[in-house]
């Protein structure tokens, strides 16, 4: 199997997967950014499937936007302190598996390339 790019979001103030969070990922280099895929998480805090995988897969910068306000629900904080997250990342080794989870509580976040 060729490379491929995973995610998953994990909720680290509730201590669990965080389900519904939508997810968008572009590519941002060579060229216009451009629209790739769109998922929802499930159950598990992850995609059904890769974000981007087979021929469509390629080196370049790319950035997934994670939708984090509806999750966190903080509708009476206007405008919320977090609420569209962006990670842009590098994919330089296109036989490789690409994993960009986002760690998430209400007032922080971070990332790191997973396994």
């Amino acid at each position: 199997m060729g490379g491929y790019l995973t995610t998953h979001v994990l909720d680290t103030a509730r201590g669990r997967a965080a389900a519904g969070v939508r997810v968008v990922l572009y590519r941002v280099e060579p060229g216009p950014r451009q629209k790739l895929a769109e998922t929802v998480t499930n159950a598990d805090g992850r995609s059904d499937a890769p974000l981007l995988a087979g021929t469509d897969f390629a080196p370049g910068v790319y950035e997934l936007e994670f939708h984090a306000g509806d999750y966190l629900g903080r509708a009476s904080e206007t405008p919320r302190f977090l609420d569209v997250i962006p990670i842009r990342f590098g994919i330089a080794d296109a036989a490789a598996h690409y994993h960009v989870p986002l760690l998430l509580s209400p007032y922080g976040y971070s990332t790191y390339r997973g396994s």
